[in-house]
């Protein structure tokens, strides 16, 4: 058996054209083992179907090819008027293990709004037949025991995906106002004969915004109750981003407020709440060291690690396949497995749904669509906690290698500054870097080797790195400039001339001793690098280059 490059040689084509052409069944006896595709030594090149007269006609099938949905988080927006890749198998999957509350971990931009808005529609009471949403879908193939399900419970939703403020009152305001609006989904209830007069009061307080700090943290608890004595069925809680407002509270200052509120808020909604059907929450983080979950014995938390449900956050493999087939550009895997995939959640491949999305609407342009939909705080928190070692090894991931790290699932925002190695925790829930190997140790940690999954993410920490560099005056944009051109154009004595610049502006006789310092250097000329550039040299022998010129 041969491989698509060995076969590339011998019919005089390029790899990609091999691979094209057994993806589609042309070649007869090819296996694909993993992700390589090998073909019989025997097999005959495919006769060249293209047409061959100097015209190109393209088939009109005369069904237009659906959108991508970037950007859209509605799920029957997503599914009736886009490309929707099928994620309501998570129903199934839920409905068969039937968790009382169920935490989901993930980075951002993986679809768990979208998947969590699914979650309302398939199981919420409506006035419309909601069924028509799903009848064609996965879930309603699996039978009537799931089907049965389907709008059956109130439901109660609210995401704080957007609660990104300077403040705590503008953060409490925003929760109040996010309150109001899903109260307003519910007014049947001011009607209702079966509410009492002091809970109508208490809606209405809600809905008019007037509520203070202390009642709102009764909110969910109080809606939940009224919902289940309206109805006769005790609601679902969906609470997606929950973890947003407390990142936020923690970067600008107001972490102790929002942890004390969120304590109150979720005890009430999730701890022996007997008018709780389920809970769902999504996040990044735990948060479990902050007790915000304290006492919640029903909690499931399912995260990158975990094997359950660990191919409904992303796209998979087969779902790319599937998804380049519909608008022909399987030729495109390659490069979209190089920029994109490379994440692995539980056993399950996962690509950047976020990115494939991007990727595919801009014509196949390769970019760093996803670490542009947010700010990185968490390098700046790395950055600024940075030791010699950290550095070290940043510098090792910058080029391609393993490096070996404790992760601790519990990692909360501010353990940074109680232990600097915690870096890793974070960087891995949040998409920053992947786990290659993993081994349960006794305390519930993993100890992992760990690797940058993918070349756009790749871009975010020499971008981020640079731009630490330059906040903190350790190098000049005009500098930096210097050394990215010379690098560029090959012009080493550019590249002397811009190097001996920073070091005359930034070095210090305490510096010069400092290993550190060198490592740090490394890390900023590799930041100015763009991916085509691979350091195939060591750091001593370039320093050593650097120095003698």
């Amino acid at each position: 058996m041969k491989t698509c490059s060995e076969k590339a040689l011998e019919w005089n084509v390029t790899p990609r054209t091999v691979n094209a052409m057994c993806k589609n069944g042309r070649i007869q006896g090819a296996v694909k083992e993993k992700r390589t595709w090998l073909i019989p030594d025997d097999a005959e090149k495919p006769l060249d179907g293209r047409i061959s007269t100097g015209k190109y006609s393209r088939k009109k099938t005369g069904k237009e090819k659906k959108t991508l949905p970037v950007g859209i988080s509605d799920y029957v927006r997503a599914q009736s008027e886009y490309y929707y890749v099928d994620k309501t198998l998570l129903i199934k999957e839920f409905l068969d293990r039937k968790p009382l509350v169920s935490l989901f971990t993930r980075p951002r931009r993986f679809g768990k709004t979208l998947n969590m808005d699914m979650l309302r529609v398939f199981f919420e009471i409506s006035e419309d037949d909601t069924s028509k949403y799903f009848t064609d879908k996965a879930i309603w193939k699996c039978g009537e025991k799931y089907r049965r399900h389907q709008g059956k419970y109130p439901v109660i939703f609210l995401t704080f995906k957007d609660v990104k403020f300077d403040t705590w009152e503008a953060t409490i305001g925003k929760i109040r106002g996010l309150l109001q609006e899903e109260y307003g989904r519910h007014q049947e209830l001011l009607s209702s004969d079966r509410i009492s007069q002091y809970e109508r009061e208490y809606f209405e307080k809600i809905l008019g915004a007037l509520a203070n700090d202390v009642e709102l943290t009764s909110a969910l608890e109080r809606l939940s109750k009224m919902l289940t004595v309206h109805y006769g069925k005790a609601p679902i809680i969906i609470i997606d981003e929950y973890d947003t407002p407390i990142q936020e509270g923690y970067s600008k200052d107001f972490y102790d407020e929002i942890i004390g509120f969120m304590r109150i808020f979720f005890s009430g909604a999730f701890k022996d709440n007997k008018n709780l059907s389920y809970g769902f929450l999504t996040g990044i983080l735990r948060i479990a060291q902050e007790s915000i979950f304290s006492g919640l014995n029903n909690l499931s938390v399912n995260t990158v690690m975990d094997e359950e449900y660990d191919s409904f956050f992303g796209f998979t493999e087969k779902e790319i396949e599937k998804l380049l087939a519909y608008y022909g550009m399987s030729e495109k895997e390659n490069e979209l497995r190089d920029w994109y995939d490379g994440y692995l959640f539980g056993n399950e491949e996962i690509y950047n749904p976020w990115s494939v999305i991007n990727y595919i609407s801009k014509g196949c342009i390769p970019q760093a669509y996803w670490v542009n939909t947010g700010k990185n705080e968490i390098f700046e928190e790395i950055m600024n906690a940075a030791t010699d070692d950290i550095v070290e090894k940043l510098h090792i991931l910058l080029q391609g290698e393993i490096v070996i790290a404790r992760i601790d699932q519990n990692v909360v925002y501010r353990s940074l500054a109680e232990d600097p190695a915690n870096i890793y925790s974070l960087l891995l829930v949040a998409g920053y870097l992947k786990t290659q190997k993993k081994d349960l140790q006794a305390d519930g940690s993993y100890l992992c080797e760990v690797t940058i999954p993918n070349k756009e993410i790749a871009s975010v920490y020499k971008s981020e790195i640079l731009s630490h560099f330059l906040q903190k005056g350790i190098i000049t944009r005009t500098t930096a400039n210097k050394i990215a051109e010379s690098l560029y154009a090959n012009d080493h004595k550019k590249l002397q001339s811009a190097v001996a610049e920073y070091l005359d502006k930034s070095i210090s006789f305490y510096d010069g001793g400092a290993e550190g310092f060198y490592h740090g250097l490394m890390l900023g000329l590799i930041a100015l690098m763009d991916n085509q550039y691979k350091i195939n040299r060591t750091e001593n022998q370039v320093m050593e280059d650097m120095i003698s010129a």
